[in-house]
């Protein structure tokens, strides 16, 4: 016949009791504790108070500047590289956000998988607008959508953010005819082309090259959107928004603002 160790038996049955008792209260716990497993267990061990971010209201929206948004983004990805992500109540974010959006940013960002954009900044629910597209060009589509983000929601910034090792601007160096993907890349091909001074092998198989026309995209992008967006123009003449590039390293997660 098994044994059965008492001592193990009477120490669940005393978490059982301890998380019952918990349950149901509506709070959340701020200095939370390890109880012991068993009873010649250590003392309980007091875990750190977790950082928390509530959705963002229409009047703080409008108090931030779109230097402090740049200056929050920055710190994000300063906990992102760190691996110190601020820890958020999802579920109640959600809910929360059903009444409205106030975000801080609109992102460009590319359609790589590699690159999870609210995390990459430590940002929540409600916190960002984030348009995708392999090679972070904008067209008439995105840049109605960052006119809805800045003019309509209140956006104060766009970051039109690049990244290592971009398939896409590899496609666009190589000239690679496929399907729809032939059509795309002509909205980078611009940024092969203002990197024809290059003082070196320009070829998708050569890193700085890749990176070079990357970052130029990025220049490219910024210009595009200023000239065909009127509105967001003047918001960025009126200094009601910013606009601006970065570039991300996929090898240790740094956002490099340009």
């Amino acid at each position: 016949m098994k044994r059965i160790n008492l001592t193990s038996v009477a120490a669940g049955a005393w978490l059982l009791l301890l998380s019952c008792g918990q349950a149901g209260t509506g709070t959340e716990a701020t200095n939370a504790t390890v109880a012991p497993a068993a009873a010649d267990s250590a003392q309980p061990v007091a875990l750190p108070t977790p950082r928390r971010e509530k959705v963002l209201t229409a009047e703080e929206q409008q108090a931030l500047t779109p230097d402090q948004v740049i200056a929050s983004l920055k710190e994000g990805n300063e906990r992102f590289v760190r691996n110190d992500l601020t820890a958020r109540d999802h579920s109640t974010m959600v809910r929360k956000a059903v009444l409205g959006q106030y975000p801080k940013a609109v992102v460009l960002s590319c359609l790589d998988s590699r690159i999870p954009v609210e995390d990459v900044f430590d940002k929540g629910i409600g916190d960002m607008f984030v348009a995708r597209v392999a090679g972070n060009f904008v067209n008439e589509d995105i840049l109605g959508s960052m006119e809805f983000g800045c003019k309509v929601s209140g956006a104060k910034l766009i970051l039109v953010l690049a990244h290592e090792s971009c398939g896409a601007v590899k496609a666009a160096i190589d000239n690679v005819k496929l399907g729809n993907i032939t059509a795309m890349l002509t909205k980078i091909a611009p940024a092969v082309k203002l990197s024809a001074g290059f003082a070196g092998e320009k070829s998708s198989k050569n890193d700085a090259f890749v990176e070079q026309v990357a970052k130029a995209n990025v220049t490219n992008t910024i210009e595009t959107i200023r000239a065909k967006s009127p509105i967001l123009k003047e918001m960025e003449t009126k200094g009601e928004i910013r606009i601006i590039g970065a570039y991300y390293n996929l090898q240790t997660g740094e956002v490099i603002f340009l």
